[in-house]
């Protein structure tokens, strides 16, 4: 991830969105929340509203994201609401998950990346996911040509079926393909992994 091209864009999103208070999951969030369990972790968090709400089910989450506006929205809400809930402001570009965890969330961060690092983080994922749990990983693919968001150069567009792939030996539960217009008449095109390790 080039972290001030990415953080600056997110930062400024998320600003706007605190200020409206605009806090509803997005269609990835929604597709994530039933396969929630455990301990969680969410990489790359945004404001939260996942973590939250698996908090608010019980959940101890730990909430992990390179916003500042983010992560002092969700302390903020976590000792408001005094859910168990931990906001950890953090580069992933160099971040290393280091405990085992129920369920692992990544929706929207791995492709802000260089191919080396998006997959070597996937690989952190898969390896600190508990036997029995979920791997939750969201991604842009291949035939996206909204590009706005990118530093070009800095960014990994997945193909169609290649997270299937990476979940070889895993119980792949739901694969879900989404596309979504985008400014300037283009268009985003979205796979959502949910994954059970065995």
């Amino acid at each position: 991830m080039h972290t001030k091209h990415a953080v600056s864009f997110f930062e400024q999103q998320f600003q706007k969105q605190v200020g409206e208070r605009t806090f509803a999951l997005n269609p990835f969030e929604q597709a994530a929340l039933p396969y929630l369990q455990g301990e969680v972790l969410d990489l790359g968090c945004g404001l939260g509203n996942l973590a939250a709400e698996a908090a608010r089910l019980g959940f101890p989450v730990v909430a992990v994201d390179a916003s500042p506006t983010a992560i002092d929205h969700l302390q903020r809400l976590a000792q408001r609401e005094n859910l168990k809930l931990e906001g950890v402001l953090a580069d992933l570009s160099d971040y290393h998950v280091d405990d085992q965890y129920d369920t692992i969330v990544a929706i929207g961060i791995l492709m802000f990346f260089g191919q080396s690092r998006a997959l070597e983080l996937l690989e952190d994922i898969q390896r600190h996911v508990k036997p029995g749990g979920h791997a939750v990983i969201n991604v842009l693919i291949e035939g996206t040509t909204y590009m706005g968001m990118f530093e070009p150069g800095h960014y990994t567009l997945f193909g169609r079926n290649e997270l299937e792939q990476r979940f070889a030996g895993w119980q792949v539960l739901e694969q879900i393909f989404q596309t979504f217009p985008a400014p300037e008449n283009t268009e985003k095109a979205f796979v959502t992994i949910i994954a059970r390790k065995v």
